[in-house]
């Protein structure tokens, strides 16, 4: 998957819940060959839990190597940064006020490099 941009996104499945069981929704975490355009894998978040503890698991089933992950703000997580890193790949996380001590050292980075003009960043 070589230079192939990799979303990784979660889904609840629409009409997959059972309230005469007590059967919550179906909630899926799937890994999207954007080229290709088909799903590469997915997996079922656990009840109970979300899609930070699915992607890792995700990210390990997946040759990544050379490929660009993007990944929700939800997933903008240390640790599935590392894995992207691990498995030898790039990724764009997306970043919200959520992130409030991230955002803000972000903000303040573009907003003192814009002031310069971007002069002492490294940028192609």
């Amino acid at each position: 998957m070589g230079g192939e941009v990799i979303p990784i996104d979660g889904k609840t499945i629409r009409g997959s819940y059972d309230r005469q069981r007590g059967q919550g929704a179906l909630h899926v975490v799937s890994a999207w060959a954007s080229e290709q355009r088909l799903v590469l894998a997915q997996m079922k978040v656990e009840d109970k839990s979300n899609e930070i503890t699915a992607i890792p698991a995700l990210l390990e089933l997946l040759d990544i190597t050379g490929s660009v992950i993007t990944i929700d703000a939800m997933g903008t997580q240390t640790e599935i940064a590392q894995k992207i890193i691990e498995k030898k790949a790039d990724y764009v996380l997306a970043l919200k006020a959520n992130h409030p001590t991230l955002y803000s050292q972000v903000t303040k980075w573009f907003e003192e490099s814009a002031i310069q003009d971007f002069k002492s960043v490294d940028f192609s």
